[in-house]
């Protein structure tokens, strides 16, 4: 590059200049060529390169087409940003108009220190107050544009923040079950993608394309001022800009895949490209080396957070702050090791770059006292130029250092669409499925069916399930916990799909039915319900729960069970619904679910024995089977040996013991009562 800008030099020369400076510049640049040691970039074979990457990095042609999908992200982003293009015109413009009023004030402050060397003192007022005036009206017309660049990219990016957001939740909502049963996508996780995402994707749209463009607008009226007014300097300086371009590209391997897309097809070319491509990925896999993937290890201490404060409670009660901040702590370590490291590479990376920033700055100051010297240009041209191109090479040098952002923003890009572009293995409305339209019968049967959630493939928990609950019914599940009675209702609700066999609604694979439509005669009491927090009345008229703080658990399962009864489904779905109940309570919200599940199908998950007594049908889940079926008396009277029967005299053996207990306690309190009386 040394050679090369040397070589220009010898060129800007006049005619006289340049023939008596010739024979070491010439001298030098043939041996250059001849050197064993010091061969020139055009000696370096590109099928050389080539191979060398491919061998030893097999990730550079994914890195190119990753680029690809990075530019073509970038243009999804600008269609879903289409209602603001209005407002984007006019922050372009602000932009540009802005970036030309930079150029603009450079021109004007090396003017006006050129009227300060004329020795006619009036003529030097009268000059100066004209240019104070101009840059008064150069600082309005910043003002006021600087206002219509920020104000209108800003409501840019904010309606694509917004708009990202509301389409990853909806992405992120019609979701299988299974997905949300993944490590990486818990609820932590997802909560840190939506407000991240979001946030980098604007970023690097919103804020950062106004400065490109502002500093686009900047560079280009610098440079035809500075051909306009000296040519030979402006081609000097700006020949001095790759330097700068180079070091940086050597911080970001990005840009490098920007280059290699735009930078042609000539042969020249592919070799500058694969010659800088070699360093970017021995840098990269330096930086890679001590960095690591830092995104990766704040997500543990994120999560680690967002999970203590979402059980803030338990922390508490288990007086565990300062265990978790050591956890946090220690989670932190590590990205911030990688960070020190990164931090001193990057910043020796850019320390160079500003090195060599300011050392073309001193080469131009060089080659313009030799002009001035020469006679060729005077100093009002000479110290215009450079002031206005120095003004613009700040402008390039601050437009590179956003890569970082732009960096972030194509990852967050890809994360985004990632995430919209998902099919789910289960489609919440599928517009090919069966619509339900009228009301069900509420007829449900599993045929055979194999399951295992997909986060534990290898633990089995149903083996040829059979079962069936009767239109207009009752069937009760019980047995053991983890036997899977749960599981039961999530298949019914497709929450997931059996590894094998069929789960039935009114005679139709499960698998046929619109299930946005289906859900719509389902209602769901869970074993733990939670709650949104807003109203009681809101609250009831949600079809998904979420948290209630400021309730009970008692209360909030009254809330659950009053919303169901809302829904006035065919199929009710009882999961444990009055674990939380008082017995008192229990007995009136049971009596309350029988009147008003009379005449529909209900599927009843129950450990307590004796709040299913009355169910048409009991089936006793065990070892992924179904172990026993049929009324509470049938089970007793066929099965007087069997888990149900012994589950039966469990419970009765456990509330035996409480209630002797109980009467003892009160026995034992008479006389200590009567003692305080007669004392």
């Amino acid at each position: 590059m040394a050679c090369s800008t040397l070589t220009l030099l010898f060129i800007c020369r006049p005619s006289s200049a340049r023939n008596s400076v010739s024979s070491p510049i010439i001298a030098r640049n043939s041996s250059y060529g001849r050197s064993p040691y010091s061969r020139r970039l055009s000696d370096f074979s590109t099928s050389d390169f080539s191979l060398s990457l491919d061998a030893s990095h097999p990730n550079y042609r994914l890195e190119k087409l990753a680029f690809k999908e990075q530019a073509s992200s970038f243009w999804r982003l600008a269609k879903m940003n289409s209602p603001e293009w209005v407002y984007a015109l006019f922050g372009t413009i602000g932009s540009v108009v802005c970036g030309s009023i930079s150029a603009f004030f450079a021109y004007v402050l090396s003017a006006v220190l050129s009227v300060y060397y004329n020795q006619n003192h009036a003529y030097m007022s009268k000059q100066i107050g004209k240019y104070c005036y101009l840059l008064i009206g150069v600082s309005s017309a910043a003002l006021l544009f600087n206002t219509l660049q920020h104000f209108f990219w800003d409501v840019v990016g904010e309606n694509l923040t917004k708009r990202v957001r509301e389409k990853m939740l909806a992405a992120v909502l019609k979701n299988e079950m299974a997905w949300f049963d993944q490590e990486e996508n818990e609820s932590a996780r997802i909560a840190a993608r939506l407000a991240l995402d979001a946030n980098n994707v604007r970023s690097a749209i919103g804020d950062r394309i106004s400065v490109i463009m502002q500093n686009s607008a900047l560079m280009l009226v610098a440079c035809t001022a500075g051909f306009v007014l000296q040519w030979r300097l402006a081609l000097v300086l700006i020949a001095v800009f790759p330097v700068v371009v180079a070091a940086t590209v050597l911080q970001n391997n990005k840009l490098l895949m920007l280059l290699g897309s735009h930078i042609g097809t000539t042969s020249r070319s592919r070799e500058i490209v694969s010659f800088l491509t070699c360093l970017v990925y021995l840098e990269k896999m330096f930086m890679q080396g001590f960095s690591g993937d830092l995104e990766g290890a704040h997500a543990k201490a994120t999560q680690l957070a967002g999970e203590a404060i979402a059980n803030v409670r338990t922390v508490a009660a288990f007086n565990s702050e300062a265990k978790i901040v050591g956890l946090f702590s220690t989670n932190l370590q590590t990205p911030l090791r990688r960070c020190f490291w990164k931090g001193q590479i990057a910043g020796s990376g850019y320390g160079i770059a500003q090195f060599l920033l300011y050392a073309s700055y001193a080469l131009g100051l060089w080659y313009a006292s030799w002009l001035v010297k020469h006679g060729i240009s005077d100093f009002s041209k000479t110290i215009r130029v450079f002031m206005v191109l120095m003004v613009s090479a700040n402008g390039a040098a601050e437009t590179l250092t956003l890569a970082p952002d732009f960096i972030k923003g194509g990852r967050a890009m890809r994360s985004v669409f990632d995430l919209l572009d998902r099919k789910t293995e289960i489609e919440p409305d599928d517009p090919d499925a069966i619509p339900v339209t009228d009301r069900l019968r509420g007829e449900v049967e599993l045929k055979h069916v194999d399951f295992s959630y997909p986060s534990r493939p290898d633990v089995p928990v149903f083996r040829d399930l059979c079962l069936r609950a009767r239109a207009g019914k009752t069937l009760a599940l019980v047995g053991p916990s983890g036997c899977g009675k749960s599981s039961v209702i999530a298949l019914v609700q497709r929450f997931y799909e059996p590894t094998s066999g069929r789960v039935m609604i009114d005679g139709k694979d499960i698998r046929k039915y619109n299930l946005k439509s289906l859900r719509r005669h389902i209602a769901i009491v869970p074993q733990e319900p939670c709650l949104f927090a807003t109203t009681i009345y809101e609250t009831l008229l949600m079809d998904t729960s979420e948290r209630g703080v400021q309730l009970s658990g008692g209360q909030k399962q009254r809330i659950a069970i009053a919303r169901a009864f809302l829904r006035k489904a065919e199929l009710m779905l009882l999961d444990e619904a009055t674990s939380a109940l008082d017995a008192e309570s229990e007995r009136c919200i049971q009596e309350a679910l029988e009147r008003a599940c009379s005449g529909k199908t209900t599927i009843v998950v129950a450990h307590r024995l004796s709040t299913i007594r009355n169910a048409h049908t009991i089936a006793v889940i065990d070892d992924g089977k179904v172990a026993e079926q049929g009324s509470h008396s049938h089970l007793l009277k066929n099965y007087p040996d069997g888990c149900y029967a012994r589950m039966i005299q469990l419970q009765r053996f456990t509330h035996g013991q409480a209630v002797g207990m109980a009467s003892g306690s009160s026995s034992s309190t008479r006389p200590r009562d009567e003692e305080e009386r007669e004392g």
